[in-house]
C-alpha cells in the first residue's frame, strides 16, 4: 500500500536540485520518524546528518524512474517498502530494523569488492517479503542476527537465494550472487580458475558463483535453476558438491554435500559447516571422491564438542575394512596414520616427527590419502578448524 503523507518529523533539511538528476530529500541535521509516523520518499534521499533512530513506516515510490539513496551515513528505517519502478539504488548502506517489503523492482548495491560496505542491512534478524525473479537485491545484503536468513538476492532479472544457519550473523554476515564465469569476473580483481581444484574434485561451474562474507562457521544452502546447467556437471544430484575458491591453495576446494532436494532443474544443495571468511567465492562443483558408488569423504573438520563434523568423516567406509587412511601436514609431515580407519580421527596429532603425539594439531589444511585394497588409492584437502 503506497503511504504519501507525512507525519511526526523534526529536521534541518534542504530540498535541493544542484547537482543531481532530479530534486533531493537533503539531511543535514537530525531527523526522527516516530512510533506512528509514515513517511512516502517520491524523490531522492540524501543523507549527511542523523536517520537512523526511526520507528514507523517508511517508503520509497516511483511510477516511472529510479530512485536513489546516498550521502555520508547510514540511514536505517523500521518498516519499509520499496516501490520503485527503474528500482531504488542504493550509494550508501541502508539499514532496516522490523520489516522490508519488495512491491516494484529491485534494490541495486555495487559490487565492486572496495564498495562491499554498500549494502542492504537487515538489522536484528528483520524478516521481509515479496521477493521474486522482478524484486530482490542485486548486489549486497547483509544480515546482523542471531536466527538463520535467507539472503534475497540475485542478478539478471533472477532470484537466486543463499541460506545461512542459525548463529552464522551475530557479527554480521554479508552475501551477493554473480550470475557470471568465474573464470572472468567483472567485480573482482582477479579471477577464479575452474580448471584449478583439488584432487577431491573433477569439475566446477562456469555460469554462476556466489560471494558469502563471515567469520563464524555455517552450513550454506546453494540454489540453482535451469540456467545453472547442473547436467552439465553431474547426472545424479549424490555427486554434486558446494565448492568455494581458496586463496591460499589458489584452488577450488571441496565443502561437501549434507543433504540436497529437487531436480537437475530446480534445487538447493547445502554444505559441511565452513568459516566463510576462508574462502572468496562459492559455487558448485563435482567430486570424484566416491569409490563405486559406495563413498563420500568430507573435507571439514571441526573437533569442538558440538557433534558437528568432530571427527574426519568417511561415509561408507565400514563396507571397505581393509583401508588405510594417511593423513599429512602442509610440509609434507605424516600426522596420522590408521588400518582399517572408521570415523575417529579428531585432528590428533600421532605423528613421530611433529606436534607431540596426542596433541591438538593447530587450524589449517592438510592432506589425506585413502588406500582400499582393489581400489585406486584416493587424495585431497581436509580443513581442520577449532
Amino acid at each position: 500500500m503506497k503511504r504519501g503523507y507525512y507525519i511526526g518529523i523534526l529536521v534541518t533539511l534542504a530540498c535541493i536540485g544542484q547537482n543531481y538528476s532530479q530534486e533531493a530529500f537533503h539531511n543535514l541535521g537530525n531527523v526522527q520518524i516516530h512510533a506512528d509516523g509514515e513517511v512516502g520518499f517520491h524523490t531522492n534521499l540524501i543523507n549527511d546528518g542523523i536517520f537512523d533512530q526511526n520507528e514507523g513506516f517508511t517508503g520509497f515510490y516511483s511510477p516511472d524512474d529510479r530512485l536513489t539513496i546516498s550521502g555520508d551515513n547510514r540511514p536505517v528505517f523500521y518498516n519499509m517498502e520499496i516501490d520503485v519502478f527503474d528500482d531504488l539504488y542504493l550509494e550508501v548502506a541502508t539499514g532496516v530494523r522490523n520489516f522490508q517489503q519488495f512491491t516494484t523492482g529491485r534494490v541495486q548495491t555495487p559490487r565492486d569488492r572496495d564498495a562491499i560496505t554498500t549494502s542492504l542491512d537487515y538489522l536484528g534478524d528483520a524478516p521481509y517479503a515479496g521477493e521474486d525473479d522482478d524484486h530482490f537485491v542485486d548486489g549486497y545484503a547483509s544480515l546482523t542476527g542471531d536466527l538463520d536468513f535467507t539472503f534475497p538476492i540475485g542478478d539478471d532479472f533472477r532470484l537466486r537465494p543463499m541460506r545461512i544457519e542459525d548463529g552464522a550473523a551475530a557479527n554480521t554476515a554479508r552475501g551477493a550472487y554473480f550470475f557470471q564465469d568465474p573464470n572472468s569476473p567483472s567485480f573482482f580483481p582477479f579471477s577464479f580458475d575452474t580448471n584449478a581444484f583439488s584432487p577431491a574434485l573433477y569439475g566446477v561451474s562456469v555460469f554462476e558463483f556466489w560471494d558469502l562474507d563471515g567469520n563464524t562457521e555455517t552450513r550454506v544452502t546453494l540454489t540453482w535453476d535451469d540456467n545453472s546447467n547442473i547436467p552439465a556437471l553431474v547426472e545424479d544430484l549424490e555427486d554434486l558438491r558446494v565448492v568455494g575458491w581458496d586463496e591460499n591453495l589458489n584452488q577450488w576446494v571441496n565443502l561437501g554435500n549434507s543433504g540436497f532436494t529437487g531436480d537437475l532443474d530446480n534445487g538447493e544443495i547445502t554444505s559441511a559447516p565452513f568459516i566463510p571468511d576462508n574462502y572468496v567465492v562459492l559455487t558448485f562443483g563435482t567430486s570424484d571422491v566416491l569409490l563405486d558408488g559406495a563413498l563420500t569423504i568430507f573435507t571439514a573438520v571441526s573437533p569442538n564438542g558440538d557433534g558437528l563434523n568432530d571427527t574426519f568423516i568417511i561415509q561408507g567406509i565400514a563396507q571397505f575394512p581393509n583401508n588405510e587412511l594417511f593423513i599429512f601436514n602442509r610440509w609434507g609431515v605424516e600426522v596420522y596414520r590408521k588400518k582399517g580407519y572408521n570415523n575417529t580421527w579428531g585432528g590428533i596429532s600421532e605423528g613421530r616427527t611433529t606436534i607431540a603425539k596426542g596433541e591438538d594439531l593447530p587450524v589449517g589444511t592438510y592432506y589425506y590419502v585413502l588406500k582400499i585394497e582393489g581400489q585406486k588409492d584416493q587424495a585431497g584437502y581436509l580443513y581442520i578448524n577449532r
